[in-house]
């Protein structure tokens, strides 16, 4: 018999909701917009896009979903960020204005376009630990990305920056938990195997 698809949530108030839509179903989750804390509450994982991290800070306080959210996730919701949802997802944030928050779902340490501005935009193959194919790399786009500064003792790193120029060797893709976060948009490649990945978390915790 055939597994349910698990449904999996899009906090969909503001960054690039239909993409991760599309990667979700590909990679078996039925997929949903969240922006009320009812809807939250019918969600087996959640995405948090990427986009402008103090403006989806801002519109989670507005839509009410700012608590209900770090409820969840101290509940042990499956939750993957991307981007700007690793913003979110941080403990602390550097480069950030003063009146940001985040949901301090993990122990890290981010910077905010630690990468340059958008003209500074990039893309390059990474090894990601755990993804189907393994040997196959991973295309990874970053736009305007963070990366992770510092991780405390319980946050698995799953890729770094390959290469030898100033990035190399930075953390841009992290688990803890249930909690997974990247700093690049695997939704926009066509690739689903970061989103199959967290389809498998979600599972394993339903299970």
């Amino acid at each position: 018999m055939a597994t349910p698809s698990p449904i999996i949530g899009i906090l969909a108030v503001q960054g690039d909701v239909r993409e991760h839509a599309r990667a979700l179903l590909a990679a078996g989750a039925q997929p949903t917009p969240v922006r009320r804390p009812q809807e939250l509450a019918t969600v087996a994982g959640l995405v948090i896009p990427g986009g402008e991290s103090t403006v989806i800070d801002k519109l989670m306080r507005a839509f009410d979903l700012f608590e209900p959210l770090r409820t969840a996730i101290a509940g042990a919701l499956p939750v993957y960020g991307s981007c700007a949802g690793m913003i979110l997802l941080a403990r602390e944030i550097l480069d950030a204005p003063a009146d940001q928050q985040t949901l301090s779902g993990m122990d890290l340490t981010v910077r905010r376009n630690a990468f340059g501005r958008q003209v500074d935009s990039f893309e390059t193959d990474l090894t990601f630990v755990g993804l189907r194919d393994p040997q196959r790399l991973l295309r990874a786009v970053f736009i305007r990305a963070p990366w992770v500064e510092r991780h405390g003792p319980g946050v698995e790193v799953l890729a770094r920056v390959p290469g030898t120029g100033p990035a190399a060797g930075r953390v841009v893709a992290a688990r803890q938990g249930d909690l997974l976060v990247t700093s690049f948009h695997p939704e926009v490649t066509g690739d689903t195997r970061v989103h199959e990945f967290f389809v498998g978390m979600v599972r394993a915790r339903r299970a």
